[in-house]
């Protein structure tokens, strides 16, 4: 562990320096739900910079990690890193600006003002998608030697790239619920703010657009750690089929995407599937666990030939 962290401090500054920043105000965020009893949408206020703080804590630490696995140095990288901090700490200084004034951050068209800051924080985020777009494509030119790590780094930044798309049909006309001052919502055939799971909210009686944003998103975090675990516990295995067998998991979890995406765009809640949602996940299932069979026979053929 002391390794691991000692490693950490060598990782990419600005990055290393947003997570420190971002770790701080989750903490104050933690602070603000305790003591603080406003509530905004169903929800304690100081809920939303809490969750923001953390996930830029986990995007900014899995992306230094997988720079740290680049084999030289790029400017395009440096460069895109810097805006994609910029945009992070402006992001969320402007949700707890909105906090402290007891407004909404998102979806407010209540003022002149709270409508030019969410269209600027709009365009901000684009800017931060072509800057996550751009690192993007340096790391598939520039090429990880260690081939299981560079098919999971690069699943997870495409699939996370996939996972920011998600949440664009938030504030499309057709996510507009007719309520003055509101712009746009993550509930779709029920107003936000509903019933929810906890901790993340999530409509327990509607479709809800976050589900799909949540889950592309976090394949940043989740291929990285499918590596990690194929390499700890799958050796018999070589490399190039844990690199297929990633392969296969990374296009099951771009589909299981789009499909908690179109489950919330039907208004169906998340632990409600209808019948045609479940066909489809079962057909998502087979589908994998028959691609799956066929890297693990293409593995075990070769076995066979030797040993004959």
């Amino acid at each position: 562990m002391t390794t691991v962290v000692r490693r950490a401090t060598r990782w990419n500054r600005p990055l290393m320096f947003l997570v420190s920043v971002m770790a701080l105000l989750s903490v104050v965020a933690v602070v603000g739900i305790l003591v603080d009893p406003r509530v905004l949408t169903g929800a304690p206020i100081w809920l939303k910079p809490f969750k923001f703080a953390v996930s830029f804590v986990l995007y900014g630490a899995t992306l230094a990690w997988m720079l740290s696995l680049l084999p030289r140095r790029s400017r395009a990288v440096e460069r895109a890193v810097v805006v994609i901090v910029a945009v992070a700490v402006v992001e969320n200084a402007w949700i707890i600006g909105q906090v402290v004034r007891g407004q909404a951050s998102h979806f407010n068209d209540s003022t002149p003002l709270n409508t030019a800051l969410f269209a600027a924080m709009g365009a901000a985020i684009m800017v931060l998608f072509f800057a996550h777009l751009v690192i993007g494509i340096v790391v598939l030119i520039q090429r990880i030697p260690d081939r299981v790590a560079a098919t999971a780094v690069g699943w997870g930044l495409g699939l996370s790239l996939l996972g920011m798309l998600a949440a664009v049909p938030m504030a499309l006309p057709m996510q507009d619920p007719g309520i003055e001052g509101i712009g746009g919502a993550h509930s779709v055939g029920v107003p936000d703010g509903g019933p929810g799971l906890p901790v993340v909210g999530w409509s327990t009686t509607g479709g809800d657009l976050r589900i799909g944003h949540f889950v592309g998103l976090h394949a940043l975090q989740a291929l990285p750690i499918l590596a990690i675990l194929l390499s700890r516990f799958a050796t018999r295995w070589d490399e190039r089929i844990r690199a297929h067998l990633l392969v296969v998991a990374g296009g099951a979890y771009g589909v299981l995407t789009v499909l908690l995406t179109w489950q919330a765009l039907r208004g169906q809640p998340l632990l409600r599937p209808d019948t045609t949602t479940l066909a489809a996940v079962a057909a998502l299932a087979v589908a994998t666990a028959t691609a799956t069979g066929l890297v693990l026979v293409r593995q075990r053929r070769p076995e066979l030939a030797l040993a004959a």
